[in-house]
């Protein structure tokens, strides 16, 4: 190793040095004016020397301002969400539960839940690899070169003790006061103003340029390792051991072995939270030992041997000084109040949700009332009340207002709901653009674009419903401010991707009311094709599992205006999947017709998804609990104890899934 070479691999290992002490310990050893000169210099012989370059040297945080769009990638270990409690009486009742099922003392690690976006970081030979954010739980979105610009997420890790290849969860979070930095900044721009931090760590994250997110100077908290080898058989010790390594574990964490201590620190936390850097909005209580997590399990949604306990919501008194109404994509108008800015739970709020007229009418406003407004998960807070003794020199009375606030079409109320709805679907710009943008989206055919895009595609005259993405033509694209070959050749990429999407997504694209995800996967399973879903009588629909009136109506009612039939045909014209693959519907039969099925526990062949696939498309359903009309259990190995006992009680048929594969062959 020559001269130079040296010089570089020592400053980078300084470098290296106080950039956790700074980012991670809170400690710095020298001033940022030396910081800031040894960096200089590396960056300088860098440059001259460009042999001894390394993606991973600290330099290469700042971020490069070459975009590239995400690409998917599969997690190794699903990203489940928790479960949520909101009562000292539900976490009784886990701990309880946890007790039954372990039958042999156990720890719980108590920590704080930080309100950020999830991330999974993987390291290989001690070096940062790739960072994933949740996405799906299956599948997330490759963010390695934004995530690398974070200082407190080590490039290389400290120390040899490490594994060979691990897998680091985390949270990304934006620290209280660069998030009202950056919000006094787009207010001084009349841009819109960020809702909260989560929101903008998470948008940040997902920008296609590093370097605008090195400059929002994102933190990062990690509470979670995953793999093969990992270094010891407790959860608090592995993090122990990162908090080593250079990662920022928060040292919030702590040891409970009464239900009692659990309790002592979430009342301690619930208080001195609000004296924190960032955001959190609960706690989370973990079972300690990896044996004990692994044979307690999972449900299909999240791990039971982990929970989170969410903080009541905060409560403030403003101003009401206006209401306005907003018209989303099904027509359904929804009133907003427009308060005196008031700080709630760490951030700056200007507007609260009344969601429709009846709760208008509950509270009696008037305008000039001081409000109770609450925040609890929402982005938008609600009130909750209304201060009437302090009344004083109040305006009008609130109203539900009478006409569509965009299009002046009179609206409609239908009977036994409490939205109103404007009836004019295709005349009414901001249904028009929320059809496109629920159909863009990633759950419906993925195409990538945005609100942004739709809007100005829309004023441009470019587009007036879905179909017409599929007629787009570059000219006219480049005509549109901002707009380039790149990005052009990329958006006309992902609409001809977007051909290849599955019938139920796109089924779910068309927006059809109360047609969500699931109904949507139902409806295709059972009619195969958009042809046979048009011509389905209510009878059939009805007749349909989880189909019921209000979702059979809506179906007819869809394909019985012509406009729509007539975007259906135009849709498949251009090459869209409207029906199921040949392959998926020769892997279909009814030899499970009628049956409800219980998944439990883990397996060898399958996944748990793949038996719950294979269950509906032999005419099954998946049920989540045991009760008298369960046919049959599939159980794995480490199936919940709880409901064991109930199917012997209930005397219910338990196979393993040798026998269920059997059955489907």
């Amino acid at each position: 190793m020559n001269e130079i070479e040296l010089k570089i691999h020592q400053l980078r290992d300084a470098l290296t040095h106080h950039n956790y002490r700074y980012y991670v310990l809170s400690d710095p050893e020298l001033s940022d004016k030396l910081f800031d000169e040894m960096m200089a210099e590396l960056e300088q012989l860098e440059t001259a020397h460009p042999q001894f370059a390394d993606p991973h040297s600290p330099t290469q945080r700042v971020g490069s301002d070459i975009s590239k769009e995400f690409t998917q990638v599969a997690h190794v270990y699903p990203m489940l969400s928790l479960g949520n409690t909101y009562s000292e009486a539900e976490v009784s009742e886990f701990y309880e539960r946890t007790e039954r099922a372990l039958n042999e003392p156990f720890e719980i690690i108590a920590e704080l839940k930080y309100d950020g976006t999830s991330i999974s970081v993987t390291y290989e030979s001690g070096r940062l690899v790739r960072a994933v954010t949740r996405g799906d739980g299956a599948n997330g979105d490759d963010v390695t070169a934004n995530v690398k610009t974070i200082r407190s997420i080590p490039l290389t890790l400290m120390g040899d003790s490490y594994p060979e290849s691990f897998e680091i969860r985390g949270e990304i979070l934006m620290p209280w006061h660069v998030f009202e930095q950056l919000n006094k900044e787009r207010e001084a721009q009349e841009e819109p103003l960020l809702a909260n931090p989560r929101n903008a760590a998470s948008g940040t994250l997902k920008q296609l340029n590093p370097k605008v997110v090195a400059s929002r100077k994102l933190d990062a908290y990690f509470y979670y390792m995953m793999g093969e080898q990992l270094p010891t058989t407790t959860h608090y010790d592995n993090m122990n051991e990162a908090r080593r390594w250079g990662f920022k574990v928060p040292d919030t964490m702590r040891k409970c072995n009464s239900l009692q201590e659990v309790f002592d620190y979430i009342a301690y936390w619930d208080v001195e939270r609000k004296n924190l850097p960032v955001a959190t909005d609960g706690i989370v209580l973990k079972v300690n030992a990896l044996r004990q997590q692994k044979n307690l399990g999972f449900t299909a949604k999240s791990p039971r041997w982990a929970i989170s306990y969410k903080f009541q919501a905060e409560r403030a008194a403003t101003t009401l000084n206006s209401v306005s109404f907003q018209v989303g994509r099904t027509g359904a108008v929804t009133p907003v109040a427009n308060l005196e800015a008031v700080q709630l739970s760490g951030t700056t709020v200007r507007r609260a949700s009344l969601h429709n007229d009846d709760i208008i009418q509950s509270l009696d406003l008037y305008i000039g009332d001081q409000v109770f407004v609450e925040k609890g998960g929402e982005i938008i807070p609600k009130i909750v009340g209304v201060d009437k003794e302090a009344r004083f020199m109040i305006g009008d009375k609130v109203s539900f207002v009478k006409n569509c606030p965009e299009c002046n079409t009179p609206l409609v109320r239908e009977a036994g709901e409490a939205a109103y709805y404007c009836p004019n679907e295709f005349g009414c710009p901001p249904q028009i653009k929320g059809r496109i943008e629920h159909f863009v989206t990633r759950k419906a055919l993925n195409i990538g674009t945005g609100p942004e895009t739709v809007d100005a595609f829309y004023k441009a005259g470019l587009i007036t419903d879905v179909a017409d993405l599929y007629t787009l033509q570059s000219a006219a694209m480049l005509n549109i401010e901002g707009w380039q070959a790149k990005s052009v050749n990329n958006l006309l990429k992902s609409v001809e991707e977007s051909k290849q999407i599955p019938f139920a997504r796109v089924l779910f694209g068309l927006g059809i009311r109360f047609v969500g995800e699931t109904v949507a996967k139902r409806l295709a399973i059972n009619f195969h094709s958009i042809e046979n879903l048009s011509e389905a009588t209510f009878e059939q629909l009805t007749n349909t599992d989880e189909i019921g009136e209000r979702i059979a109506q809506s179906v007819i009612s869809y394909f019985a205006n012509e406009k729509n039939s007539d975007l259906v045909a135009r849709l498949k014209a251009a090459g869209l999947q409207m029906a199921i693959a040949e392959e998926q519907l020769a892997a279909q039969s009814d030899k499970l017709k009628g049956l409800a099925i219980v998944i439990s526990g883990t397996f060898e062949q399958h996944s748990r998804d793949e038996y719950k696939t294979m269950i509906e498309q032999h005419g099954g359903k998946n049920v989540a609990s045991v009760s008298g009309k369960t046919s049959f259990i599939v159980a794995g190995d480490n199936m919940g104890p709880a409901k064991l006992e109930k199917a012997k009680k209930l005397n219910i048929k338990v196979i393993n899934e040798s026998e269920l594969l059997k059955m489907i062959q």
